[in-house]
């Protein structure tokens, strides 16, 4: 006779290998009243034994635990947004961008992309670790509990994998599900979900995971991301991604070349309407991932993969109104104020008009009949006017000449498409939204502090501009609307542990216009602190990497300012970061000064990663391509041979890994 924890470790091994046939393989073996006849004996025999139950037993697939705040988590490996294309040409410019930076033949993955939320599961030793939301994508939170209720994500891998990994994917919620959620919500009285892709997303913020686990989610993964993974191409991951136990879509491809590319394009363009997720596009991945390697990253997204949208829904309306936004840099956006209208799952009521060129151009009006698509079927905009349809008494729009908010005139620099309300320190939504952008995630990120509270907080009169947030007390923000005791801790907590954010993130933070977080960067390495920031003329910035004169017109422009200069004081005098920290200066050098250097190959004695932060922080440049202005070609092993060519022919040094390290010792 079998012990006890021998039947328990045999139920939970069938029941999971069950569970993988059914929501991975999609070929059950069994009924679903087996299932839980099986599920309710394993459920019965832990309770009565708790001693025995294993970690990832499929009982905790039926959810319970309760998570009131969700932890912000930093990814260990940034999650980079894609770029994305709409044409044939896109595809081809991007390809010839492609061969120019990287040797040998090039082979591409073709992928669907599934209109999900974004998810990085982190495994060690097998084992289901963490999940990760994807955020703003160098941090977000983490929804383990609820995670671990999807059956498609599995607990325990099967068969060979890396010591430790992350995977990523999308959380969808096929169509048959949410049309049967919503059978129930309306059966009940209640509002029906708007459309699958919110709803997954919402699901994985849900306090209680056994709400959870009453939803059909399910994870579909296209990732591998980490060191030593034994894999050396995309479409390999895949495949070991498989047999790990992941459920991975059978629909990629690998393509030998953009042709192959295009189509599977046009074959998935007609034939998404038959699956039963939904997609809005075709991922195309480089498939070697040295090549990857070798191509890098932009600021904002990876060079070796980019996003086909398909063809956006479009919805005719009519526009009742046109208002004006002012934003935090005193931007005028006008906004068409639209008849509500169903458009890809979702109700619009309000599209960007952009600006006052583009009303012209297309001839905009109120009352207008329009058509309104969603751009990369995210934010709507109107693409053109039913001129067939125009009201015989219509008017042309008139631009606005004032800003709405503070009725300053408005200024149009030459060259710019917007037009902009100079009242910088008087116009309360510039006020607001400087604030706003100060406490952003990727700038102060000042926990317990929100956008609304910041509005109530320039309303109410306790700030007038984000260096007054350091002088706030709880007693202060007490009486605010929906402020608790609690709350208002956390909030004056908040405020006090953004004194640690990086200098970096804080000339982020600052919202000087057109410095962005990589310019900011950029800009906190060459000058260091703030006081040398801060005395730059135009003629030293545009000396600094990737520096032009409008970025440097505006920096001086800020410093010129008494007011800003007054408020980076009082940020001084708080304790706010205005220097790099000395444990970062102990790290940097300008040994490699004016120099610049491409990499290419595999390395040895340190990542291809490490080696291009060592060329940065000796002072150094990293350029992706070989041109005149090359120093150094840094040579790693299996290097193709036409970088080399190039290098020989312009008379460039080409340098070892440890030549190279030599140099910075």
């Amino acid at each position: 006779m079998n012990t006890i924890q021998e039947q328990i470790k045999a139920l939970s091994e069938e029941l999971r290998q069950h569970n993988y046939n059914y929501y991975v393989l999609d070929n059950p073996t069994i009924s679903d009243y087996e299932f839980d006849i099986k599920l309710k004996q394993l459920q019965e025999l832990e309770a009565k034994h708790p001693e025995f139950a294993e970690a990832d037993s499929p009982t905790k697939r039926v959810g319970g635990e309760v998570t009131k705040n969700f932890e912000t988590v930093v990814h260990e490996h940034r999650m980079y947004s894609l770029d994305n294309s709409y044409s044939k040409e896109d595809l081809l410019d991007w390809e010839t961008r492609i061969k120019k930076m990287v040797d040998g033949e090039v082979q591409y993955v073709c992928e669907l992309k599934y209109d999900g939320a974004s998810i990085s599961l982190t495994y060690e030793n097998g084992m289901l670790l963490r999940a990760v939301t994807r955020g703003d994508g160098t941090q977000g939170d983490d929804v383990t509990a609820n995670v671990k209720t999807i059956k498609s994500v599995p607990l325990k891998l099967k068969g060979n994998y890396p010591p430790k990994f992350d995977i990523r994917g999308e959380i969808v919620l096929p169509f048959e599900g949410f049309n049967k959620m919503n059978e129930e919500r309306i059966e009940i009285g209640e509002e029906p979900y708007r459309n699958p892709r919110n709803t997954a997303s919402g699901s994985l913020k849900l306090q209680d995971s056994a709400e959870v686990a009453k939803r059909p989610l399910e994870c579909l993964l296209y990732n591998l991301t980490g060191t030593n993974l034994g894999v050396n191409t995309q479409f390999e991951g895949l495949v070991l991604a498989r047999q790990m136990g992941f459920k991975v879509p059978d629909a990629a491809k690998l393509a030998t070349s953009i042709d192959e590319v295009l189509e599977f394009i046009d074959y998935w363009n007609v034939h998404r309407r038959d699956l039963p997720y939904e997609t809005d596009g075709v991922v195309i991945k480089i498939n070697n991932l040295q090549q990857q390697d070798e191509l890098g990253y932009t600021a904002k997204a990876p060079r070796w993969a980019m996003a086909y949208k398909f063809k956006a829904e479009q919805v005719s309306t009519r526009l009742n109104e046109i208002t004006y936004q002012v934003g935090r840099t005193g931007a005028i956006t006008p906004v068409a104020n639209l008849e509500p209208v169903e458009l890809a799952g979702t109700t619009v009521k309000r599209a960007s008009l952009h600006n006052a060129d583009q009303i012209e151009k297309l001839d905009i009006r109120e009352g207008d009949e329009v058509f309104v698509e969603k751009g990369g079927e995210i934010i709507p905009k109107i693409i053109a006017v039913d001129l067939n349809k125009r009201p015989i008494d219509s008017q042309p729009t008139q631009y606005i000449t004032h800003c709405p908010e503070c009725q300053t005139e408005l200024v149009r620099q030459e060259g710019e498409a917007q037009h902009y309300c100079p009242n910088y320190n008087g116009c309360k939504p510039q006020i607001i939204g400087r604030i706003q952008h100060f406490i952003s995630r990727k700038a102060m990120d000042i926990e317990g502090l929100g956008g609304e509270t910041v509005a109530l907080l320039v309303n109410e009169g306790l700030i007038g501009n984000y260096s007054d947030l350091y002088e706030l007390t709880k007693e202060q923000v007490l009486p605010l609307e929906r402020m608790a005791e609690k709350s208002a801790e956390n909030l004056i907590k908040g405020i006090e542990a953004s004194k640690q954010i990086p200098f970096e993130r804080v000339l982020f933070a600052l919202g000087i216009r057109y410095v962005g977080e990589t310019v900011a960067k950029k800009l906190a390495k060459h000058y260091k602190n703030i006081e040398a920031l801060s005395q730059a003329t135009i003629i030293d910035l545009v000396t600094v990497d990737e520096i032009g004169n409008r970025i440097a017109e505006s920096v001086v422009d800020f410093f010129t300012s008494e007011e800003n200069r007054q408020i980076i004081e009082r940020l001084k005098h708080f304790g706010v970061q205005l220097a790099l920290s000395e444990a970062v200066l102990a790290n940097q050098t300008d040994k490699l000064k004016g120099q610049t250097f491409v990499v290419s190959g595999v390395f040895e004695t340190v990542s291809r990663t490490e080696l291009k932060k060592l060329i940065e922080d000796n002072g150094g440049k990293v350029s992706s391509s070989i041109s005149s202005k090359t120093s150094f070609l840094v040579a790693g092993d299996k290097m193709g041979p036409s970088k080399r060519e190039k290098a020989e022919k312009l008379n460039i040094s080409i340098i070892s890994e440890q030549d190279f390290l030599n140099f910075i010792i």
